[in-house]
Order: C-alpha cells, then sequence, then structure tokens
C-alpha cells in the first residue's frame, strides 16, 4: 500500500512540473524600452512640427519655447511611471495559475481517486486456497458476515459453498449452492458442484442428485465433471450403457495418457463387463475387457484397516489444510474408487478403515473384488482426480480383511 501511495505521489509531481515550469517560465517580456522609444520619437516629431511652425511664423519663440518645455515634461512624467511601476509591479498571472495548479491538481486527484476509485484494494484479505476455498474459521465467518451484508453476492456464495464442502459441511454447501443456482441459472459449474455436494448428504447420486447433473447437461452437454458423475450415477443405477454412453463423450475430452484418462478408461471396462454380464453374454467376447468378473465377499469381511503417514521429505511441501483422502481401488480392474475417506493434512497420521459402507456405488464395492489397492492422496485442488503438485502414497496389492496396512506418502505427481 505504502509503495503504492509512492508511485502516485511521483506521478502527480511529474504532472505538476510539466504544467507548472511552462507558465512559471511563460511570463511576457519587459516592453517598457519599446515604449519608450516609441514616446521619444512621437516628441521629435511633434517638435519638428513645432519648428517647422516657428519657421513658417505660425508660433511666436515664446509659444515655440513653452510648447518644447510641455513635451518634454510629459515625456519625463511617463518615463516616471514607467518605473515606478516596475518597482511595484503584482506578480504575473502566469505565476499565479502556476502556484493554483500546484495545489489543486494533487487535491483533486487524490478526491477522485477516494470517489472513484477502490481505497481498501491493498487492504489484507483472507486468505483462498485453490478455487477461493477458505479453509479457516476466521475466514469462514468472514464470508458469512459480508453475506449477512448482501445475501445475494454470488461471489461470496460460491467461495463458502466450495469452503463448507472442503471441511465436510456438505449440507450447508448444498443450501448454497442451491441458493447460487437461483441467482445464477445459467452456469453449468454450479449445478454440477451442486449436484455432488448434495450427493455427500445423501451418500448417492441417485434422485435429486441425478436431476441436478440433467440441468448441468442441459446447458453444457460437454462438461466434463456432469459427464463423470452422470456417469457414476447411472452405474449406481445399473444403466451401464447409459454410463458407457457418458463416460466415452468425456474420455474424447481428457488428454490420452493422462491420470484422469485412465480413471475413465478402466471405468469403462467395468461398464462394459458389467454390462456383458446383465445380458449374459461373456465378457471375454468384448476385446477390452481381460480381466475376470469380480468375486463377491462376504459383508463385513471386507474392511481394511491401517495407518497413513507423510515422509519427512515431503512434510514442507504440504500444507495442514491440504485435503487428504485415502481410497481404496481395484488390483485389476477399473481404477475407480471403491471406497473413499476424506481428512486433512493437520489429522496425520491417520487411522483409517474402509468398507462397503464407502462404496460410491453398490456395483462398485470393495467385497466385489478379491484385492484391492489402497492409495492416500494429498490434493492441492480439493478434488478426488489426481493433478500435478499433489502427493500420493499406496499400498500392494491386498486381501480384503487386510489390518496393520501402513501407507507412506512418498511420492510427488507431476
Amino acid at each position: 500500500m505504502t509503495l503504492f501511495w509512492i508511485i502516485c505521489a511521483a506521478l502527480l509531481i511529474i504532472a505538476i512540473l510539466f504544467v507548472a515550469v511552462p507558465l512559471w517560465r511563460g511570463i511576457a517580456k519587459d516592453n517598457s524600452v519599446v515604449r519608450d522609444a516609441a514616446n521619444l520619437e512621437i516628441l521629435r516629431d511633434q517638435i519638428a512640427e513645432m519648428d517647422a511652425d516657428l519657421k513658417n511664423g505660425l508660433l511666436t519663440p515664446e509659444l515655440h519655447e513653452q510648447g518644447k518645455r510641455e513635451l518634454q515634461a510629459r515625456l519625463l512624467e511617463e518615463v516616471g511611471d514607467t518605473k515606478t511601476g516596475e518597482v511595484s509591479k503584482k506578480p504575473h498571472p502566469l505565476k499565479i495559475t502556476a502556484v493554483v495548479l500546484a495545489v489543486l491538481l494533487p487535491l483533486a486527484s487524490v478526491g477522485l481517486y477516494l470517489k472513484l476509485g477502490n481505497p481498501n484494494a491493498f487492504a489484507p484479505q483472507p486468505e483462498f486456497g485453490a478455487g477461493g476455498i477458505v479453509r479457516d474459521e476466521a475466514g469462514i465467518k468472514a464470508l458469512e458476515d459480508k453475506l449477512v451484508q448482501n445475501p445475494n453476492n454470488p461471489e461470496v456464495l460460491l467461495m463458502l459453498a466450495r469452503s463448507y464442502v472442503e471441511l465436510g459441511r456438505y449440507a450447508d454447501g448444498a443450501k448454497k449452492y442451491d441458493s447460487l443456482t437461483k441467482l445464477v441459472p445459467d452456469e453449468a459449474m454450479l449445478w454440477a458442484d451442486y449436484a455432488d455436494a448434495l450427493a455427500m448428504t445423501q451418500n448417492t447420486l441417485v434422485g435429486a442428485p441425478t436431476s441436478l447433473l440433467n440441468r448441468a447437461l442441459e446447458i453444457d452437454p460437454n462438461y466434463a465433471k456432469a459427464l463423470a458423475l452422470s456417469g457414476t450415477a447411472a452405474m449406481e443405477r445399473g444403466e451401464f450403457s447409459v454410463a458407457i454412453m457418458y463416460w466415452e463423450k468425456l474420455m474424447k475430452q481428457l488428454p490420452p495418457g493422462s491420470e484422469n484418462a485412465k480413471m475413465v478408461e478402466e471405468g469403462l471396462r467395468q461398464a462394459h463387463m458389467l454390462l456383458a454380464q446383465s445380458k449374459g453374454g461373456k465378457v471375454a467376447q468384448l476385446d477390452q475387457i481381460n480381466e475376470p468378473a469380480p468375486k463377491a465377499q462376504a459383508a463385513g469381511q471386507e474392511r481394511i484397516t491401517g495407518t497413513v503417514t507423510l515422509s519427512a521429505a515431503l512434510k514442507g511441501q504440504a500444507d495442514p489444510n491440504d485435503t487428504l483422502f485415502v481410497l481404496a481401488r481395484a488390483a485389476q480392474g477399473p481404477k475407480m474408487p471403491l471406497a473413499i475417506l476424506r481428512k486433512q493434512v493437520r489429522d496425520l497420521p491417520v487411522q483409517f478403515a474402509l468398507d462397503d459402507s464407502m462404496a460410491m456405488s453398490p456395483q462398485m464395492k470393495m467385497s466385489n473384488f478379491d484385492q484391492v489397492v489402497v492409495v492416500a492422496r494429498i490434493s492441492k485442488s480439493g478434488t478426488a482426480m489426481p493433478q500435478p503438485g499433489d502427493m500420493q502414497g499406496m499400498s500392494q496389492p491386498l486381501a480384503l480383511g487386510s489390518k496393520g496396512v501402513k501407507i507412506a506418502i512418498d511420492q510427488l505427481i507431476r
């Protein structure tokens, strides 16, 4: 803020110099000498006329001499007045203008900035995480106070909604997204995020969340998050062909070979496999399917427990407010999460337990597979999809029911 005012002061000084200095120097030159020379020339002309009149007998010598004395006296009076005026001369108008501008220009500039500018632009603001997320209670309280003053501020509503979801307050986040979609009804992102938050409160994407996703895709048929969640919702409903349609459309938008593309590709393989089974077909008939059908596990025996720690080498790169995901995925098969637990880096070391109650859909449960891999990922963006800059660690393939699993987060995703 101080630097800003220093720069403004410097610019004002330069502006004043450009305006005032030329005015100060632009005083008209003294023309008294020119005026005296003109008066002297006039005097000479008049004396010459009087001499001619004397010669022609039009003037007597006495009148001629008296006239000359009068002309000389008048000339002396005019010269004396000029010198007196020079001594008592008032300040030149251009100098007065230069001084007035030097005073008024800074006052006018500051006044206009205070009226039209934003004096609070450099004031300290709450620290936001990625995507405008506030992770501390003081920041949340500040946003809530702003919302009280202006309940229809979409920017504050969006920050609060994302922050509530980040802190696990899914119901509060869903309420804010509901208000947002009424204020900004034509934004696909808001409808998809609303569906995501509502699904976290209901533990399912079926029903109201699906309707919200449909609205998002009406606005933008290619919105990636809406396509991804719509495919998951279709898997929950057992509509595998619909899930394939959404995910194939999503695959066209993802960079080939990226982590997200691999996850969606594995989801497609699982959907094809389940679709073939539902129709009584053979999985082997599908070229892209080469893993065996999942094998059901007795309920309650699928639980996997263990501890997640962060390696010393990466501690300096993780913020205590960063999101920590602990998830299980099939060792052979789709890489989509079968169970997921959400914490924060400040909770490390974390004791975890994963089971079917944390499944994202009935068809995608831990108990459907013989072996799973447990992944622990620190997300800078707050989303479960891996991004460059995230940190992660993973286990070897584990049998269901494994206990005391130890996972160290020691890899940086690039």
